[in-house]
């Protein structure tokens, strides 16, 4: 039986939050357009990624507030605990509420879901591989945005119960009494840290000197409080060797700084050290698409690779590997394949790490700027300043604003505090409109609020500050 043959302008090969919005931008564009996904629409992040994760960090964040600022503020709650079979109902619902959205607005524009695994036979046709047989489908333009998957490492592969990746850690249904975390970048510490708000005894081993490393240590510093107060325990400049099953538990051989082994004993153990693209399963070498050596497909500020007629988003794509940069990369290479005179180009990508308290950032941090050879002039503003963190119960962290000493541009902010991953979005928008501090600091914020703290930062450039003592640097 030969297999079923379409035709379409565009194909995405993908559909999480760079494909499935490249795809909807297409059909908005007036393309004739299909997605292909072998798995659930919305991709890693919808489903086990960026969605259910800040789920169980919320819900762990308000036993943790009933715990600690609820009872400073004179909060007596009884007999808090958590039913864990709720939680993942309750996640389920909400990435189902995303997801379910996501296949109504493929629909609504025009753009066919094809369920199956692609694969290239030729720059321009790919073999999909069906619940019930194959498929060909042949395009004028292929975009690849089949994102990425953790990372193994030796001694540690994952079995879903003993070791666990990202995903299965996001789908508990019993809190683990001991728990080690393998690697101290975003995501361990994003999700140790809901194992230790949740009551789970956490262990965190970094290989570098610094959890979270390549941002500043004051940025850090209110994390690592925080995690230390719940009870975790980290461990810089340390190696996981192996681990050892017995009667009462993993047994974790760790390699510390100056060579000391060190052993721990837990009940399960998450790796997080990091994600690798979704390169390797595709065919790309039969058509020429070039890959770095960490296998990201090579594109250029329109998104083509070496092969003219196809694309790659997200973070197939490259660093820095987050949602928002793939679903503007779809916005973008969707405009390119109509023909509009568009290309990748912003001057800032936020990220941010959703600890407690959360971290975010934009643009260049004061180490970078004058990597650059820049002149900086520094603003930074804490929280314990300001009146509106306080009410909360949350005024651990502060507001960095990075500016040009010459002329006051705005080069980055940084931000560790409360709801910083909002915050965030105003020093985007400053980056992106080449702003100067002044005009963050005469922007004027409500009161009380927490972008007041923004404000003040910018005023603190030029010593302008109100709520604080300014000081020469």
């Amino acid at each position: 039986m030969s297999p079923v043959q379409k035709h379409f302008t565009a194909v995405v090969i993908g559909a999480g939050p760079g494909g499935y919005v490249a795809a909807i931008r297409l059909g908005q564009l007036g393309v004739k357009t299909a997605v292909i996904e072998n798995g659930d629409l919305g991709g890693v992040c919808l489903n086990v990624g960026c969605i259910p994760s800040k789920a169980l960090i919320e819900a762990s964040k308000k036993i943790s507030d009933l715990a600690d600022s609820g009872r400073e503020m004179g909060i007596r709650a009884k007999d808090v605990s958590l039913d864990v079979a709720q939680l993942q109902k309750w996640k389920t619902s909400v990435t189902h509420k995303l997801t379910s959205g996501v296949e109504t607005l493929l629909k609504a524009n025009g753009v066919e879901v094809i369920r199956g695994l692609a694969s290239f036979l030729a720059s321009n046709r790919l073999q999909v591989q069906l619940a019930d047989g194959q498929m060909d489908v042949s395009a004028d333009h292929i975009v690849v945005a089949t994102g990425s998957r953790p990372i193994e490492i030796p001694g540690f592969p994952f079995d879903g119960t003993r070791v666990l990746s990202s995903t299965e850690a996001l789908s508990i249904q019993e809190v683990p009494k001991r728990m080690l975390v393998i690697g101290g970048g975003y995501i361990g510490l994003e999700l140790g840290g809901v194992y230790a708000r949740f009551g789970t005894k956490v262990t965190i081993v970094e290989l570098f000197s610094q959890v979270l490393p390549g941002l500043a240590s004051d940025l850090v510093q209110p994390v690592t409080k925080a995690l230390r107060k719940h009870g975790a325990e980290l461990y810089t400049d340390t190696r996981a060797l192996a681990f050892t099953a017995k009667d009462d538990g993993l047994h974790v051989d760790l390699s510390t700084k100056g060579g000391k082994t060190q052993k721990v004993v837990v009940d399960c153990i998450l790796v997080t050290v990091g994600r690798r693209p979704n390169s390797d399963r595709l065919g790309l070498e039969k058509v020429g698409v070039n890959l770095d050596k960490r296998g990201f497909v090579v594109v250029d500020s329109m998104l083509r690779t070496s092969v003219p007629n196809v694309y790659a988003i997200g973070d197939v794509a490259g660093e820095p590997m987050l949602a928002h940069k793939a679903s503007k990369e779809g916005e973008v290479v969707a405009e390119v394949i109509a023909g509009h005179p568009t290309k990748m180009d912003v001057r800032g990508i936020p990220a941010i790490i959703f600890t407690d308290p959360e971290i975010a950032t934009v643009g260049d941090s004061e180490a970078a700027a004058v990597a650059k050879g820049i002149s900086v002039r520094i603003g930074k503003f804490p929280f314990a300043a300001n009146g509106r963190a306080l009410t909360t119960g949350h005024a651990d962290g502060f507001v960095r604003v990075v500016a040009d000493a010459k002329s006051h541009e705005v080069l980055g902010v940084e931000i560790v505090g409360p709801n910083a991953s909002d915050l965030i979005g105003e020093a985007t928008l400053a980056l992106e409109m080449g702003a100067l501090s002044s005009d963050l600091g005469l922007t004027v914020a409500a009161h009380p609020s927490l972008p007041e703290a923004v404000m003040e930062a910018a005023k603190a450039v030029t010593g302008e500050a109100i709520h604080m003592i300014n000081r020469a640097r």
